[in-house]
């Protein structure tokens, strides 16, 4: 028989095998496999876990994706900072951190790229030159890279860095920096391998025009692109033939964009165009777009606005001056909107809204529109342009209100008692429009007023729609805040809702 002592020995083997199996089997992982795992850890952690073994000190020289943000957040740290007149503030990322950096690099194998290499940094362009020539030499494919200049007390930029041009690894390039660019024939020559192209920050005060950069021949791979804050341009040619996804930001100074990309399925444009310009101009030709989103632009005097057949979801807000109404820029919004006819999901701002209102402007039905969402103050002159949308939209099944109560919009109180049959102002304009609005209400199954509030425009809706929408499903109106006195008064309109006569039997209405 077996000893109690000889059993507690064989146990304890047992147990040392398994704790052995068990390093082993992390140590004989593949090293992707442990590269990915280190890359979930910061940086300085993983650097800590190489003098375990020589394993784990292969694995650090070896490890691909350098992300140092984990280091510090680059931020302005002079704003919170008081300073007399001898003394800089501190920087963000102190020579120490950089140091890291460059002896991260310095210490990696011969033969191990880099996949991935991502800083924020306050340093001088020689010091980012050297920087970014190691990452090449390591063939690195993605670069992420923030930077200011080493003196904050000066407004100098960076010159773009030439060396990561002529790179072929390089797939990625985000760069985030007061820079210029080099000359268009400089830029053309490289770039053959870039899938994404990310500028923040570009000076282009003696540039303002790149008619020719963005093409097929100095882009063939490019699929995303995203360019902000470009200061002085103001011609813009987009044509790069395998282009998926356009970004555009606060490019104020803009006048002309030209856009002809025959893959192009996403674009987002925010707060530019120049809105003093007499001479601006757009032209979309994007025959595969799919989601557009348009936001806080001036309207530009000429729109061309090729049809897509695949559009799917669009968000629309531009603006006008005043002194612009009786100008061709109004044609041109109206082109816009008709260059949307195929578009199934449609969101429209509040400046938008107002402008069809108070000029009338006459597109193409969005034969295809299944979900409209409207943002907009839902004052008395606002009224015609909601009509001119349903009119519009003659196969509509989803609408969606949302009612900025802004203190400057007057609205009048739903006052009537339930003895007082007299018929409002707006319940008078919505029956004259019961005829033209036909397909709508025999379509519309879905009804949401978010900020219902009880004044009459929104009541004298929301009655016209019970009334007539023969398809209405669903009505959800979604009250503010309000106080004690407000509840009691909107319990006895609701009331009076619930008895207003209703065109369908299974229709629902929910307050909330």
């Amino acid at each position: 028989m077996e000893t109690r002592s000889a059993k507690r020995k064989k146990i304890a083997q047992i147990v040392e095998n398994e704790a052995k199996a068990a390093t082993d089997r992390i140590s004989d992982l593949p090293d992707d496999i442990l590269h990915h795992i280190l890359f979930l850890l910061p940086i300085k952690c993983v650097a800590r876990m190489s003098i375990l073994s020589k394993r784990w000190k292969f694995l650090w020289t070896t490890f691909p994706d350098l992300d140092f943000t984990t280091l510090n957040p680059f931020e302005t740290s002079s704003k919170n900072v008081k300073f007399s007149n001898f003394e800089k503030p501190r920087h963000p990322l102190d020579s120490t951190r950089m140091d890291f950096i460059t002896q991260v690099l310095s210490i990696r194998e011969k033969q191990s790229d880099i996949r991935v290499l991502c800083f924020r940094a306050r340093l001088s362009f020689s010091r980012l030159n050297s920087l970014m020539r190691s990452a090449i030499r390591h063939n690195v494919r993605e670069l992420d890279i923030e930077v200011a200049t080493e003196d904050v007390f000066t407004d100098d930029y960076f010159n773009f860095p030439r060396c990561v041009i002529g790179s072929e690894s390089l797939r990625v390039l985000k760069l985030k920096s007061g820079f210029r660019l080099p000359p268009s024939s400089v830029m053309r020559s490289g770039f053959q391998s870039l899938q994404t192209l990310s500028l923040s920050l570009v000076i282009l005060t003696k540039q303002p025009s790149l008619p020719d950069l963005f093409s097929e021949s100095s882009f063939p791979l490019l699929r995303i692109l995203h360019l902000d804050m470009c200061y002085g341009l103001k011609y813009l040619h987009v044509g790069c033939r395998a282009l998926e996804d356009l970004s555009l930001e606060k490019c104020y100074q803009l006048e002309v964009l030209d856009i002809s990309c025959v893959k192009l399925e996403r674009m987002r444009l925010v707060k530019c165009f120049d809105a003093y310009s007499d001479k601006s101009w757009v032209r979309i030709n994007a025959p595969k777009l799919q989601h557009l989103f348009w936001q806080h632009n001036a309207v530009t005097d000429k729109t061309v606005f090729e049809h897509s057949n695949f559009l799917h979801e669009v968000s629309v807000g531009f603006f006008i001056l005043d002194r612009d109404r009786n100008t061709g820029k109004l044609q041109s919004a109206t082109n816009f909107l008709s260059g949307l006819s195929h578009v199934r999901s449609l969101t429209l701002e509040r400046q938008t809204i107002e402008i069809l209102s108070n000029n009338h402007l006459l597109f193409q039905p969005f034969y295809n529109l299944k979900s409209l969402e409207l943002h907009t103050g839902f004052n008395k002159s606002n009224v015609p342009g909601l009509a001119c949308l349903f009119k519009n939209s003659p196969t509509l099944n989803s609408l969606i209100l949302k009612i900025l109560n802004e203190f400057r919009i007057e609205r009048k109180e739903w006052n009537r008692d339930l003895w007082d049959m007299t018929i409002t102002e707006g319940e008078l304009y919505w029956e004259s429009q019961s005829r033209t609005l036909e397909s709508f209400l025999q379509h519309l199954k879905v009804v949401k007023i978010h900020g219902f509030l009880d004044y009459e425009n929104e009541v004298a809706l929301a009655k016209f729609l019970l009334k007539y929408g023969k398809a209405l499903e669903e009505m959800i109106l979604y009250a503010g805040h309000c106080n004690a006195r407000d509840t009691l008064r909107r319990q006895k309109i609701r009331s009076q809702m619930m008895g207003f006569s209703w065109a369908s039997s299974n229709a629902k209405v929910a307050f909330q």
